[in-house]
């Protein structure tokens, strides 16, 4: 599993909604890229915080682009061991 797919299965991974196999892929990912670990250990902690405090509606369009930021962002990042 490449960071992009991860990213692609990151809700999915989160939520315990993936077959057994990309779990396995995600897992074996994510024990060695430092990078897709802080965007998983940083999601969780951003949902805890949000079943904390309630959730802020986002316009679609403007959720569309932040998300679009961020992918383009982690992307650039050297894939770094863990």
């Amino acid at each position: 599993m490449q960071c992009a797919d991860l990213i692609t299965y990151l809700s999915d991974y989160i939520d315990n909604d993936l077959p057994v196999e990309l779990t396995r892929e995600a897992e074996e990912h994510l024990a060695t890229c430092h990078n897709c670990k802080v965007v998983l250990d940083t999601t969780r902690h951003t949902v805890t915080l949000l079943k904390e405090h309630g959730q802020v509606a986002i316009k679609p369009v403007r959720r569309k682009a932040m998300f679009a930021q961020l992918e383009t962002a982690f992307l650039k990042q050297p894939n770094q061991p863990g």
